[in-house]
């Protein structure tokens, strides 16, 4: 199911009346099986893997737990349901193997990983081998299993991780109601594509009821309104022409294609964190606050700065439970370059089983260590020459939104690759009919309408999101009720004049 459909719509009337009309454990059950048909509507039999993750990881950090206070934990299960009981038993039997900690978190992590593995990574691994087979002059004899990616594994995968990990370390209790953590896991604003919400925040705000509030239905709606308008009106927009653009690089000249890989660059942001803002929306909608996911990324003016604003909830994943544990910037320049690069190899590669996503990864970490090498230089040369510092930013800006607009090709192109297409093939083609400066003009730009357009709808994004530090539009939008109503009215039109209608699934669906 997706938030862009007339099923959402009916499956939201349905789900707000039956979720405030319920307390306690009965509303614990609306949002699970209400997550569970959300999630369901798309292939009801991987919900089976949603149900495995949820159960083992509840079990692992159950049997972390007891480990260092077994009374208490032993006295909880007793006095829990019939399933905690079950598992506590289950406990009692794994913990008479006298594994150490240490052992049990590894056995969790190769259990998360293995799954997220085998159907994320099976194929592009055993093609992988077979072409290293057949380079040495042998024919492999087996062919690969055709496996389907299940919606969201990745997201649900590293949420349910998080937790084992923090009550390992420590940082966060253990939660004794398997109704409550299923609940956590499967939240269906966040389920399949993020933000990656931890156990640390969401939990606790679970174990209570959340009264109907005029004020957080305002404002979440609010920001549902801003996400389907960066989606529906922006995002959609602007794919039919990307599409063009990748799909047959070699007809088009230089301008075209060049406007073609700005506009992806807007349109995968507008699409990802429209659908982070309405998962954000909803989520206040019900009372819970989601930490933010994106903050205005094309206005960094670092590489690392980027990292803070896009993506965060994964970028900050990435940061806690690899880049810190491999000793982050702690052994000096080059364990800390080697750090970067790893973290960002690694941060492509979950996105996708292609090579494509990987390099993507590569320039990054590559971005990252330049910055830490040529910052120092550059902060020299600003002082010595007296740049005035609106200029500082203005090339800073430029310069990062240009070499993330390069990499972004590749990224584009990994989605050709996941397809059964050449992405690099894709990609060079593109980058070397951009260099290339043939036909280089306004003229020779096919559908020149579509690209006038996809500029004003930018120019309203940027608009917006310059603005609002200053007048602060999602806060007014709750205090002042003309204003509130001034500006979805605003939305609204917005969606109905330029917004594209045909449910076009998210893009990190794919991911």
């Amino acid at each position: 199911m997706v938030f862009n459909s007339l099923v959402f719509l009916v499956f939201a009337v349905v789900f707000f009346p039956l979720y405030f009309g319920t307390k306690g454990r009965t509303r614990l059950w609306v949002v699970l099986l209400a997550s569970y048909l959300f999630y369901g509507w798309w292939d009801w039999r991987f919900l089976s893997l949603i149900v495995f993750s949820t159960v083992l990881d509840f079990w692992f950090g159950l049997w972390l737990a007891y480990m260092d206070e077994p009374e208490r934990v032993r006295k909880d299960w007793e006095n829990g349901s019939t399933v905690s009981r079950v598992l506590g038993r289950l406990t009692l039997w794994a913990n008479s193997f006298g594994l150490k900690r240490a052992a049990v978190l590894t056995f969790s992590m190769v259990m998360n990983l293995g799954f997220l593995g085998f159907f994320k990574y099976f194929n592009f691994f055993a093609e992988g081998f077979a072409e290293m087979v057949r380079w040495v002059g042998m024919t492999p004899s087996w062919t690969t299993l055709n496996i389907i990616l299940p919606v969201g594994i990745s997201f649900y995968t590293f949420q349910s991780m998080s937790y084992t990990i923090d009550v390992y370390r420590k940082e966060i209790d253990y939660d004794i109601s398997l109704l409550r953590f299923g609940a956590f896991i499967a939240l269906f604003p966040q389920l399949v594509a993020g933000p990656i919400v931890r156990a640390g925040d969401l939990l606790p705000q679970m174990k209570e009821d959340k009264r109907f509030q005029w004020p957080a239905w305002y404002s979440g709606l609010g920001r549902v309104l801003w996400g389907f308008f960066k989606k529906v009106a922006i995002a959609d927009s602007l794919a039919p022409f990307v599409d063009q653009c990748f799909s047959a690089p070699e007809t088009f000249g230089s301008m075209h294609l060049l406007i073609g890989v700005v506009f992806y660059s807007f349109q995968i942001y507008c699409d990802f964190s429209g659908y982070s803002d309405i998962a954000i929306g909803l989520a206040r909608m019900m009372g819970y606050h989601f930490p933010e996911n994106f903050r205005t990324p094309y206005f960094s003016k670092s590489f690392s700065e980027f990292w803070t604003r896009w993506h965060i909830s994964l970028s900050s994943w990435l940061r806690d439970y690899l880049y810190i544990p491999l000793g982050g910037n702690r052994h000096g320049k080059l364990a800390t370059y080697k750090n970067n690069m790893l973290t960002m190899l690694l941060g492509g590669l979950w996105h996708g089983a292609n090579m494509a996503f990987v390099f993507w990864g590569f320039l990054h970490g590559l971005y990252l260590i330049l910055q830490r090498a040529v910052t120092p230089l550059w902060r020299a040369l600003v002082k010595a020459i007296r740049l005035p510092k609106f200029l500082d930013d203005a090339l800073a800006m430029g310069v990062v939104y240009a070499l993330t607009l390069l990499a972004w090709v590749y990224f584009r192109s990994g989605s050709i690759g996941l397809a059964g297409g050449d992405s690099f093939a894709t990609a060079n083609t593109v980058l070397t009919r951009i260099f290339s400066g043939e036909g280089f003009s306004f003229g020779a730009i096919i559908h020149k309408f579509v690209v006038v357009k996809g500029v004003i709808l930018l120019a309203i994004l940027l608009l917006i999101e310059a603005s609002n530090p200053y007048f602060r539009w999602n806060y007014h939008q709750i205090e002042r009720p003309a204003l509130r109503m001034v500006l979805f009215a605003g939305l609204l039109w917005l969606l109905a004049f330029f917004g594209s209608f045909g449910a076009n699934a998210f893009i990190y669906f794919q991911f």
